[in-house]
C-alpha cells in the first residue's frame, strides 16, 4: 500500500511538472521601460531544472541559466545608455516568449494613496486642472505607463498583475496624473525615455504598504491579520505590500514618488514621525539598490475635523529630511483645497517632484527644487527674525502680503502677524501689539493657502518655532 501511494505521488508531480509552462513575471511585458545604463534583472517560472536562454537585440551573447529545484528562475543583463529604440528580449525554455516595443530610460515607481493614484482624467466630480489639454496631447512613444492591479493578501504573493503603456490619448486619462507630469517634466529635460510604475491605492494607512517583518519587530502595536484578505479592508497593514510591492522587488528602478499621509491622521499622527522615515530605509533594504532617491509630497491643506491634527504628518514628513538620506520634499502650501481632499493641481505636484529628482538626482543644480525649511528666529526687540534653508536668492510672496503667519507673545495666543523681508534673506514678523513676542507659526493648522515662496516659486513648508503642547487650546493656531 506504501508503494502504492508514492508511485501515485511521483506520478501527480511529474503531471504537474509537465504542465509548468515557461513564464516571465508579469512586471516584465512588452511597451516596458528598462533602467538605462545599470545591470536589470529579470525572472519568472519554468519546468524544475529546465534550461533557459535569455538573448536581447543589443546584447551580442545570449545567457543562460537553469531554472531551481521549484522552478524559479533568475537572469541578470546590463542595459545600455538610452538610445530611443525600441528592442526585444527573448526567453527560451520548452516555450519562447518575447518581449517587444521594450525602452531603455528612467524607471521611476509612483506609490502612496488617492492623491497619487488620482488619474489624468479625474475622479468623480474632481477634475485635474487642465487635465483635457494634458490628454489631447499626451502622446508620447518615450513615456510609459506600468498599472499594477489593485489586489490584497495576507501572505507575500510572487506575481501581481501588470501592464505597460505607451501614453497617447486612449491610455493617458488612466495614468496617474502627478506621475504623468512628474514624467512630462522629466522627458523634455532629460529626451530619455520615461517609465511609470503605478503601484496605488487610495485611503490606504503606511502600514498597508510595509512588510510584515518589520512591523513584527519594530511596531508590535500593530494589528497584523490573521484572516482572510477577501474578509479584510485594503487598509489593513502589510495587505498591499504583499500584493503590489513584493512581487516587484528587484525590479531595477531609479527611485520611488510617494504621495500618502491622509490615512494616518486619525491613528497616531505622532507615530509618523518614526515610521515613515522606516518604511522608506526597509524599501532600501528590500530592493538592495543602495539608499536610492525617495521623492514624496507633505499632504495637501484641507479642511479636517479639528480633532484630527494634519499639521503633524505635515512636520513629520519636513522633520523626515533631517533623518533620512536622499530624499527629497515637494511642497504644495499653495495649491490645497479647502472642501476637496483631492486637489485638482496635480500638474504643480508632478512637476515639484521632478525638480526634486532633476536638482538631486540628475545634476540640474541650478533647477530651484526646495522651498524655504524653517532654520531659527532670534527675537530681535518687537520682532522675530526667521532664518530658513533653501533661499539662495530670498524670499518672496509675489507682491501680495504674507498669509497664514502667527504670532504669539507672553499670553500664548496666536494673532495673524505682519511681515516684511530683509536684506539677509530673512524674514521679520511682527504685531503691533506685542511687545514681546514668544513664538511664530506659519501654515500650522488643517486648511490653509500658504504663499511664502523662495525665488524659484517653490513655496514653503508649515513650520512652528515653538514646541508648546497641542492640547492647549489657549494658544491653538486660529482656523480660518
Amino acid at each position: 500500500m506504501r508503494h502504492f501511494y508514492s508511485c501515485v505521488f511521483m506520478l501527480l508531480f511529474c503531471s504537474l511538472n509537465a504542465l509548468a509552462q515557461l513564464k516571465v513575471a508579469p512586471i516584465f511585458a512588452n511597451n516596458m521601460v528598462l533602467q538605462q545604463k545599470e545591470e536589470n534583472y529579470i525572472w519568472g517560472e519554468a519546468k524544475a531544472k529546465e534550461s533557459i536562454t535569455l538573448s536581447t537585440s543589443w546584447l551580442e551573447e545570449e545567457i543562460k541559466v537553469k531554472a531551481d529545484k521549484n522552478g524559479r528562475w533568475k537572469v541578470a543583463f546590463s542595459v545600455p545608455q538610452a538610445d530611443l529604440k525600441s528592442h526585444t528580449i527573448t526567453i527560451k525554455g520548452k516555450e519562447t516568449i518575447t518581449l517587444q516595443n521594450v525602452l531603455f530610460g528612467e524607471v521611476w515607481l509612483c506609490s502612496g494613496q488617492s492623491n497619487m493614484q488620482m488619474s489624468l482624467g479625474g475622479n468623480y466630480n474632481q477634475p485635474i486642472k487642465g487635465g483635457n489639454e494634458a490628454i489631447a496631447n499626451s502622446t508620447n512613444k518615450y513615456i510609459r505607463h506600468c498599472t499594477i492591479k489593485r489586489e490584497k493578501s495576507t501572505v507575500e504573493q510572487s506575481n501581481c498583475k501588470a501592464k505597460w503603456e505607451e501614453s497617447n490619448p486612449n491610455t493617458s486619462p488612466n495614468f496617474t496624473a502627478a506621475g504623468y507630469f512628474f514624467a512630462q517634466q522629466m522627458y523634455q529635460t532629460l529626451g530619455v525615455p520615461i517609465g511609470l510604475v503605478n503601484a496605488t491605492w487610495g485611503g490606504t494607512r503606511i502600514e498597508a504598504w510595509m512588510d510584515k517583518e518589520i512591523l513584527s519587530t519594530q511596531y508590535p502595536s500593530v494589528e497584523l491579520p490573521e484572516t482572510e484578505a477577501k474578509d479584510l479592508s485594503h487598509n489593513t497593514p502589510t495587505i498591499l505590500y504583499n500584493t503590489m510591492i513584493h512581487p516587484i522587488v528587484g525590479l531595477k528602478i531609479k527611485g520611488v514618488l510617494w504621495y500618502q499621509g491622509e490615512s494616518n491622521i486619525k491613528l497616531n499622527p505622532i507615530e509618523y514621525y518614526d515610521i515613515f522615515p522606516s518604511m522608506i530605509t526597509r524599501w532600501r533594504e528590500l530592493w538592495q539598490q543602495g539608499d536610492f532617491p525617495f521623492y514624496y509630497v507633505q499632504i495637501a491643506s484641507f479642511n479636517y475635523p479639528k480633532e484630527l491634527p494634519a499639521y503633524l504628518i505635515r512636520d513629520a514628513q519636513l522633520q523626515t529630511l533631517k533623518k533620512v538620506e536622499n530624499v527629497g520634499m515637494a511642497t504644495i502650501t499653495d495649491v490645497g483645497e479647502k472642501w476637496n481632499i483631492h486637489p485638482m493641481y496635480k500638474k504643480e505636484v508632478g512637476e515639484r517632484l521632478a525638480y526634486l529628482a532633476l536638482n538631486k538626482t540628475y545634476g540640474f543644480h541650478n533647477i530651484q527644487c526646495t522651498g524655504p525649511i524653517y532654520k531659527s528666529y532670534e527675537v530681535v526687540d518687537n520682532k522675530i527674525v526667521i532664518e530658513f534653508d533653501n533661499v539662495p536668492r530670498g524670499l518672496t510672496s509675489f507682491g501680495v502680503p504674507i498669509q497664514e503667519m502667527y504670532i504669539a507673545g507672553q499670553d500664548s495666543v496666536f494673532v495673524p502677524a505682519q511681515t516684511r523681508f530683509t536684506r539677509n534673506r530673512q524674514l521679520e514678523v511682527f504685531h503691533k501689539d506685542i511687545k514681546k513676542p514668544l513664538a511664530v507659526r506659519y501654515c500650522w493648522n488643517n486648511a490653509f493657502v500658504g504663499n511664502l515662496f523662495c525665488i524659484g516659486g517653490i513655496p514653503a513648508s508649515p513650520f512652528r518655532t515653538d514646541n508648546w503642547k497641542e492640547n492647549n487650546k489657549k494658544n491653538e493656531t486660529p482656523q480660518k
